[in-house]
């Protein structure tokens, strides 16, 4: 059970942005920009490369919570989404996951 199935699941606390029955937006504990946010699915998927077709409609709806909640904070003029994926370095937990980071 990776980490973010523990902070859905409310076993480990964290700062809940949004959260819907599929997704869940947390602040990052380690932020690289003023706003940095993780939007996680609640299907625990390890990485990018491990996505069944299944999980289109899924991957879609991420991308439309950042829109909405990049339009909430008021930072949908300039932000950034991105994925991670290689675990030796960048994808630290192995539950997929997509930053929104902005400087504004």
């Amino acid at each position: 059970m990776s980490i973010f199935t523990k902070i859905i699941n409310r076993e480990i606390p964290s700062t809940i942005i949004y959260e819907d029955e599929k997704i869940i937006v947390i602040k990052d504990i380690k932020p690289l920009a003023k706003t940095h946010l993780l939007i996680i699915p609640k299907k625990e998927i390890p990485t990018i490369n491990d996505l069944e077709e299944v999980d289109r409609e899924l991957l879609s709806e991420m991308f439309f919570v950042a829109k909405k909640v990049a339009k909430d904070l008021k930072i949908d003029e300039w932000y950034q989404l991105h994925f991670n994926v290689w675990e030796k370095w960048w994808q630290e937990v192995m539950h997929i996951h997509m930053h929104l980071l902005s400087n504004s």
